[in-house]
């Protein structure tokens, strides 16, 4: 994965109705580690990272970099979503696309926060890049990422079996300004 490219980074930080979506602050590394350490969050994502390794080689600000959203709730943050091109992909019908990947605290899941903040994501990115097709990959299994994957407008476009669990490949055709 790599960079989004030709963006201005970072935008002004998008507010939807409940939650901003804005660039990583120090203040934000313990949520970090949290969310890679947590093995509910990671159950179908290869399982969680060491804490204490996490401790250690986490930079003071987590991943700044064009595409990486911190998801904010009431000024702390809940999740994150992150936008990038998929170079080197394992599958070749999502290499050179957009992947939109996310991360949400377990304790704010079932509350609509997900699809609010990869909604806002996905339309700042319509206006960044317009006529950017996006893909999303998830485990078959993933009852609450494959809901969320149909509610934001994704179609399959193909199944395939990796990490020794089925995967989900959606599509999610360009918006196209309208004129």
């Amino acid at each position: 994965m790599t960079e989004l490219g030709p963006v201005t980074w970072p935008p002004a930080p998008i507010r939807t109705e409940r939650l901003v979506l804005r660039e990583p602050e120090p203040r934000d590394r313990a949520t970090f580690i949290e969310l890679l350490a947590s093995p509910e969050v990671h159950t179908y994502l290869g399982g969680p990272r060491a804490r204490d390794k996490l401790e250690r080689e986490m930079p003071g600000t987590p991943a700044r970099r064009p595409g990486n959203f911190v998801v904010d709730l009431d000024g702390a943050m809940i999740g994150q979503i992150l936008l990038r091109r998929a170079t080197d992909h394992r599958r070749p019908a999502a290499t050179g696309k957009v992947d939109l990947g996310y991360l949400f605290l377990p304790r704010v899941w079932g509350f609509g926060y997900a699809a609010e903040a990869c909604a806002a994501a996905l339309d700042w990115l319509d206006g960044a890049l317009p006529g950017e097709p996006v893909v999303l990959t998830t485990q078959t299994a993933n009852a609450g990422s494959m809901r969320l994957a149909a509610k934001l407008g994704f179609t399959e476009v193909e199944r395939f079996h990796a990490w020794d669990a089925e995967q989900w490949l959606g599509l999610r055709s360009p918006v196209t300004p309208s004129g």
